[in-house]
Formats: C-alpha cells, structure tokens, sequence
C-alpha cells in the first residue's frame, strides 16, 4: 500500500472498467440476480443489469421541487446522476405484491398456492449495484421496522436475505438533496458489502473498499490494484464537493419537540391550500411503508389472489373508522404525514423517518419542499396552548 490506512478501515483498491465488469460477472456467477440504475422512460431507475452498457453512461438529472429532467453530461460517468428517480424500496418492498393466490379444485376442494417471482426485476438474492448513502439508510430504518421486531415481514425478509448491496458515493446532488442535513450522506458509513467512488480525471476507475467479510471475498476476486495516496484524496474530494453542493438544507435541531408544540401551526393551513393531498410524496419516500390489501376473484369464481398494495396517509380511507375518516382535512393529512416522518418516527422506531432523498420535493406536483415547511414553523412558533390556555 502506498497510502496509510485508518485504523479498523480496510485498505481502499482501485478498479478499473474492466474490473467493475468482472464485478457484475461474479456476482451473477455466483447466482445473484444483479440490479442497478438503469435508463427507462426518460428516467433513472433500478433495473435488471449486465454490464456497463446498462448503466447510464454520460447521463445525468436535474431536479427541483415538481420538476425532473434527464441532462447529458459532458463526461462518462456511469453514476453521475443523484438519487434515483424510483427508490429501493420498489425492489425489496415492491408496490405491488402477490401474497398468496388460491384455485378451486375439480373435486371442489379449494388450494392454497405461495407466492412467487418479484415481476420483471428477478427472483432473489439480489445484488444491488449503485445504491446511495441516503437509500442505504432507508433500507436500515426498513430493516428496523420489518425484520427485527417481534414480527418479521417475511416477505421482505425473503427480498432482504442475503442482499449484497454495493454502494456508490454521490458526485452530483439535486437540487432537492439534503442528506448531509439528516447525516445520511453523500458517503455511506456503514450498511454495505462494497463502497464505490468513481473518479473521472486520467482514466476512468473507481476506489473500493469492503464493508463486510463477504465483500472483502468478494473485492479479492477481481482485478485491482492498490489505491494511492492520490486516489484516496481524490475520493474524498468528491465527497466534500458534493457536501458543499446540497441543494436544500434542514435544520433539525429538537426537531421533534419543534413539530410537537406547533401541531396548530397556521403554516399547516398554509400548506393545505397547496397540497393536492396526491400522495406522491409517500409513494417515493424510500422509508415509507403502509400497505393495504386487495383481493380479486376470477368472474368464473375458479381464481382468488390476494394482493398487498402501497398506501398513503393522505387517501381518505386511510384514516377511515367506524363514520367516518379521522384526518378528514388536506391539512391535518400533511400535518400527520410531516409530523410522523420527522417526529413521532422517532418515538416509534428510534430514528428519523426522513434521510434526505429530495424525492417527496422532486416529485410533488406543486413543488412543497419538507424542508421550507419546517424551516417556515421554526421562524415563527406557535406553540398548541395546553389544556389550560384556551382551545
């Protein structure tokens, strides 16, 4: 090694083109069912990978509140882009899943059939190549609340199981990006088999570093080389230079307390008048994660499938008890949606809810930013008056 090494860090090797191929090759090889970004109707969103010519090459986005657009950049970066426009979560928590389907027998007996295969992405394990920092932590608060309390998810476990995740570090923020707002990024510190940074410059490689025993195995197997003290410094320019470019930043300081004091806020009118209550924002939150159910009968009553589907807090059904909804309003709907993410997740799960993707600003087709809303309560408190205040 040419460059000192911190301690409990594993030495950082350098790949080349060649080498992340053999990457994707080895992987494959050894039975994974490879993803990454992927082009598809004007966007970047995981897909089914091969090799490098499926990756974005050359491509990268722009984003602002309500708007997305794909741009061509002036150099071949195969991750030059920010946070997909589709999390993650779509692969190992698909929108829509088979849960079981049922047939009736020609003795009349009825029969039960286990669910299979994840639509057009592959059966798992999977290997994911490309996930950001701020997705990398949306899928540790997803392991959280699915995998390891009292009641597992089994189907998420059975897409989470023996995932090998490889991460690449963020060259190029949106202007919706906050993660290092929310310490979730643009470098991923933990949570991740394999660690990329890819440099542009004389060549084209990417510093790697393993994350676990198994991408140490893994890295072995491929052909590098050892970093220098120059490619080291170069990786970590990349980081600070998309640290500095964030395009929005949030002030989270007592945070929870901030939304808990102020749920009579006028600001929640103000955005109420805005919000279409569309559910857009809760359909590509990366940490999201309410299901509803659907079954569907064959007209020849011969068929039965019972289906899991995404929900959101911001459908009136979603609320809905015996009369009546309970979060009738778009406000209190916003209300509940901002408040649980950034608050009362905390009291749940021990962590925010929110890491900093853009997506909810991105997406929104009036352009609300999450981040001006809480910046806008937090220059003007209102605290709620207590019992004895006045209503």
């Amino acid at each position: 090694m040419t460059n000192a090494e911190p301690a409990g860090v594993e030495p950082a090797v350098t790949l080349d083109l060649h080498g992340l191929q053999e990457l994707i090759d080895l992987l494959a090889g050894r039975g994974y069912t490879v993803l990454g970004p992927t082009l598809r109707q004007g966007a970047v969103v995981p897909g089914r990978v091969a090799s490098l010519d499926d990756l974005p090459r050359g491509w990268g986005d722009t984003q602002e509140p309500g708007s997305y657009r794909l741009r061509r950049r002036d150099d071949e970066a195969l991750f030059g882009y920010a946070a997909d426009a589709i999390s993650w979560k779509s692969v190992l928590f698909p929108s829509r899943e088979l849960v079981w389907a049922g047939s009736r027998a020609p003795d009349g007996g009825f029969t039960i059939h286990a669910a299979e295969g994840n639509g057009g992405l592959g059966d798992p394990p999977y290997a994911v190549l490309g996930i950001r920092a701020c997705d990398l932590h949306a899928v540790a608060v997803h392991d959280r609340v699915l995998r390891e309390r009292a009641h597992r998810d089994e189907h998420y476990e059975a897409r989470r199981k023996d995932a090998f995740l490889v991460t690449v570090s963020c060259s190029d923020p949106s202007g919706t990006c906050f993660c290092v707002s929310m310490g979730t990024g643009p470098r991923a510190d933990a949570g991740y088999d394999l660690a990329l940074t890819e440099l542009l410059g004389d060549g084209h490689t990417f510093l790697a570093r393993a994350g676990t025993d198994r991408g140490a195995e893994v890295l072995a197997q491929l052909t590098s080389r050892p970093a220098g003290t120059g490619e080291v410094r170069a990786a970590d320019a990349v980081v600070e230079r998309s640290t500095q470019r964030m395009g929005r930043t949030m002030d989270t300081t007592d945070i929870r307390s901030l939304l808990y004091d102020n749920a009579e806020h006028p600001r929640w009118d103000d955005v109420a008048s805005r919000c279409l209550s569309c559910g857009n924002c809760t359909m590509v939150c990366p940490t999201c994660f309410c299901t509803s159910t659907e079954d569907h009968t064959s007209l020849s009553g011969e068929r039965i499938e019972h289906l899991r589907v995404w929900d959101s807090c911001f459908t009136s059904d979603f609320s809905y008890l015996h009369g009546g909804s309970v979060r009738s309003s778009t406000r209190s709907r916003y209300r509940q949606w901002m408040t649980h993410k950034l608050a009362s997740w905390i009291d749940q799960f021990g962590t925010s809810g929110c890491v900093g993707c853009g997506r909810c600003l991105t997406w929104c087709p009036v352009g609300i930013d999450i981040t001006e809303e809480v910046a806008a309560i937090r220059a003007d408190p209102r605290p709620s008056p207590g019992p004895d205040e006045g209503s």
